[in-house]
């Protein structure tokens, strides 16, 4: 199986050494996506767990993008979540993005803390 390890210029800069995404076969893993603005990865959006979420997948779809992906070919989430009494907040906003009947496999895990002092980080798994 070829890998191939993705790094986009045009995606949101990283907060730690990793790739974008790698792509393994016909999956595409999409590293977790934090609420930072897309040219500067030490400023978190202003606003609560429902900005976040929202900057969180607008850098979500901008990895999916530039790897050649989309949102309808998301297969399975990954939801890290700080607080979870913002749970239902960012369950909404999370929502918006997908049609009803094409929801990915999800899980959400509480976290003690995530980089940058962010409340929420998703990462993907999706189809090439």
């Amino acid at each position: 199986m070829d890998i191939e390890h993705l790094s986009f210029s045009s995606a949101p800069q990283k907060v730690a050494p990793f790739s974008h995404a790698v792509r393994a076969g016909e999956y595409l893993f999409i590293t977790g996506q934090m609420p930072t603005l897309k040219n500067d990865s030490t400023e978190l959006v202003d606003g609560g767990i429902e900005a976040q979420t929202h900057q969180v997948m607008k850098n979500l779809l901008e990895v999916l993008d530039a790897a050649g992906s989309s949102l309808e070919k998301v297969i399975f989430a990954r939801v890290y979540l700080v607080n979870f009494g913002d749970f239902d907040k960012m369950n909404s906003v999370y929502a918006s993005y997908f049609a009803e009947d094409k929801l990915p496999a999800r899980t959400c895990i509480g976290v003690t803390g995530l980089a940058v002092g962010a409340s929420v980080e998703i990462d993907f798994i999706a189809a090439c």
